[in-house]
């Protein structure tokens, strides 16, 4: 079974190698559309995203598709750790300790991170299971 950290490597690989650019300059632009294969008058064969990427229209559907697919493998890892003991506590062990829970005793980003609620959690047994024992792991480690 793959792990959080393997999955989310493999994720933002795969996300990586999709042909977009970021520009946040004319020269970046030009330079960006090129790679693209596109010349800077053809803004109507772009897409913009909000944070400053673009990506050809015609692979519109493929990034669908990719994000599509590592929601649900996400899901599914998730669903498979029947007890929270695996998958589960290594996520939360990663993103409690990216988003300084020892410190913070806050568990707000590290929810949004996963794209999990308060609710979400209380619902799951394995996920509250994970998240209880994380949130220990973070504090045994200083002792």
């Amino acid at each position: 079974m793959e792990t959080y950290l393997e999955l989310k490597k493999r994720h933002e690989k795969e996300f990586s190698a999709f042909p977009m650019i970021f520009a946040f300059s004319d020269k970046q632009f030009k330079e960006g559309m090129g790679k693209l294969g596109l010349t800077v008058n053809d803004t109507d064969k772009i897409y913009k995203n909000s944070f400053g990427w673009y990506y050809k229209k015609t692979d519109s559907e493929t990034l669908k598709n990719l994000m599509h697919r590592h929601s649900d493998e996400f899901k599914a890892a998730i669903e498979n750790d029947q007890d929270g003991t695996g998958f589960i506590l290594g996520m939360f062990d990663y993103e409690l300790a990216n988003h300084e829970y020892c410190i913070t005793y806050d568990i707000t980003d590290t929810l949004n991170a996963l794209g999990l609620t308060v609710e979400d959690i209380n619902k799951s047994k394995s996920l509250l299971n994970g998240l209880q024992l994380a949130k220990k792991r973070q504090f045994e480690q200083y002792d």
